[in-house]
């Protein structure tokens, strides 16, 4: 079923590691417009900082939009620096956070309508959960483990 264009799907990423650098993990909510999850998953990453782990959990997150036809999205972080990049507020000073944000930029571009959101961690905790679990489980989450990857998504590579 195709989501309605003027009813926003709802994203929920996030993305941490355990040191800074250290072994990272990203996750994400796809809500359908009625509020029902269309997929959530998590990734291990291996060695990388909380911000790219952000950024990878917003791509993902993304491109699973994308692919499930949501044409018009609200993405709904904790990580008020990646939200304020993404919204222009702040610029992206740091070397290794461009690709990813350029990505992130354009695979926005692409869904359309999509509006970005700073949420509590206490309004995130799925997406932190999946994170971490993959974390732990050091490879992906979810039930089944990869329910959301479309043989055209590539993921964030580190």
């Amino acid at each position: 079923m195709r989501p309605s264009s003027k009813t926003p799907c709802v994203l929920y990423t996030d993305g941490g590691s355990r040191g800074n650098p250290g072994p990272a993990g990203s996750g994400f909510v796809l809500l359908d417009p009625s509020g029902a999850v269309m997929c959530a998953a998590g990734h291990f990453l291996g060695e990388a900082t909380n911000n790219r782990a952000e950024y990878d959990g917003l791509i993902r997150g993304l491109e699973a939009a994308l692919s499930r036809e949501c044409r018009a999205l609200e993405v709904r972080m904790d990580s008020e620096l990646i939200v304020r990049q993404m919204t222009g507020r702040y610029r992206v000073k740091n070397e290794g956070l461009k690709e990813p944000f350029a990505r992130a930029r354009a695979l926005a571009s692409r869904v359309g309508d999509v509006r970005f959101v700073h949420v509590r961690r206490a309004e995130n905790t799925e997406a932190d959960r999946l994170a971490n679990e993959a974390m732990d489980a050091r490879g992906p989450v979810g039930d089944p483990p990869e329910p959301c990857r479309d043989d055209d998504t590539q993921g964030m590579l580190f």
